[in-house]
């Protein structure tokens, strides 16, 4: 009896270990915050098991603690994907694979992203060794689909059991081009949006003849009862200005949390969107007007709308299907371009997060958050440089991939190692 006490005590504290990696002191860092305390030269970091305990330039370090030497080195938060299909698409092209287009339906205010969320996707590992650390998994449109294409989730990579951050994080829904290809035209997008919102006003029926059906489903309207009174953010495409000045207008009407994604003629209404407090997901690449609703684009938009007051936050297609590791390079660019370093940085760390609104548990190093931190080899904008750790809450994540297997393998093979 005795030998099965210690071998489950044993058990527990092996358990207990996999968890957190106990108190790791970086020392001697340059500790990029994305925060208030902007950037710390020779700066300590303190993570107690899965939180930030201490962070600065003179920081006792604690007895017992494991200490990384940073000297040359650069801490960051973990970076933070606003837009993704982690977990939800494997292979773009095969159907059986991509759970992320919205339904068939007018409406699928409901669909929830988690419902189909894998923690064991291969693209997670090989995103997470690259820095990223959290995500909110997006529904995207579907040709016959409706203007709300449903709900996303905010998701840790580090974790197959506690991945779930916040539930229903956002209401995602089409405007513009994207809205008009499923409804018809822009001026009958809004009309959808205004018929759905006023049956949820009136408990799922129509206004004007309450005896009719609904187009709503009922867990359509308990859906957007969030969106309607505040407290769920609505995330709409919209590239064109005149697209995003309807849509602030539909806010304004309805007392919306709206975030614009697309934004690429945003600074023509930048000071707009800032007296509004209305954020925006965009492209820092954009430049060529790829669709007639994107004809003012232009490279400095980010330069221009964080200068006028807005949040900006970094995307583009191939960081929200299958590349965002590729975040660092949007940031990088956007500095080209005018950003400054410790904006560009927290438009892929901390703004994210506050979108969402988890920014007082995630996206800057910070004492009392998360201990999500990569150390880098270099300056993270830079192309050449790559993490020396990532950690998520506290654990240190394993470098191996489904990529650095085939290669080992291979190589093994070939007799090359």
């Amino acid at each position: 009896m005795i030998k099965m006490k210690l071998a489950a005590a044993l058990s527990a504290a092996l358990i207990s270990g996999a968890a957190f990696a106990g108190t790791v002191a970086f020392t001697n860092a340059t500790i990029y915050t994305a925060d208030a305390a902007g950037v710390i030269q020779g700066g300590t970091l303190v993570m107690q098991n899965d939180r930030i305990v201490a962070v600065g330039k003179d920081v006792k370090v604690p007895a017992g603690a494991s200490v990384i030497d940073a000297s040359g080195k650069i801490l960051t938060p973990g970076f933070f994907a606003p837009l993704s299909g982690f977990g939800v698409v494997e292979v773009d092209g095969v159907t059986e694979t991509n759970d992320r287009p919205s339904g068939n339906k007018r409406y699928s205010a409901a669909m929830d992203m988690a419902d189909a969320y894998n923690p064991r996707s291969l693209r997670i590992a090989i995103n997470r060794v690259e820095g990223v650390t959290r995500a909110m998994v997006s529904p995207e449109a579907r040709k016959g689909g409706g203007v709300f294409s449903g709900q996303g989730a905010v998701v840790a990579l580090g974790s197959t059991d506690n991945w779930l951050v916040k539930p229903q994080a956002a209401m995602f829904a089409n405007f513009g081009e994207e809205g008009a290809k499923l409804s018809g035209t822009r001026a009958s997008t809004v009309l959808a949006f205004r018929e759905a919102f006023e049956e949820v006003r009136n408990a799922g029926k129509p206004a004007v003849r309450p005896t009719v059906d609904s187009t709503l489903t009922a867990l359509d309207v308990a859906a957007l009862r969030p969106v309607l009174a505040g407290q769920e953010p609505l995330v709409v495409n919209a590239n064109r200005a005149s697209d995003i000045t309807a849509a602030l207008k539909l806010a304004d009407q309805y007392k919306l949390k709206l975030i614009i994604n697309g934004g690429d003629e945003a600074w023509l209404v930048a000071a707009q969107l800032a007296a509004h407090k209305v954020p925006v997901i965009l492209d820092p690449q954009a430049i060529l007007p790829m669709e007639f609703e994107s004809l003012g684009a232009r490279l400095d938009n980010a330069k221009l709308l964080i200068q006028a007051g807005v949040t900006v936050v970094f995307s583009d297609d191939k960081t929200a299907s299958y590349n965002a590791r590729n975040l660092r390079q949007l940031a990088g660019i956007a500095i080209g371009n005018g950003v400054e370093p410790q904006a560009a940085l927290a438009a892929i760390t901390l703004n994210p997060a506050r979108l969402y609104g988890v920014d007082k548990q995630l996206g800057s190093l910070a004492v009392g958050k998360q201990a999500d931190v990569v150390l880098w080899d270099a300056d993270p904008f830079e192309l050449t440089s790559y993490p020396s750790a990532v950690y998520i809450n506290g654990e240190r994540i394993s470098n191996t991939t489904r990529q650095t297997e085939l290669r080992d393998k291979y190589m093994k093979v070939l007799h090359l190692r």
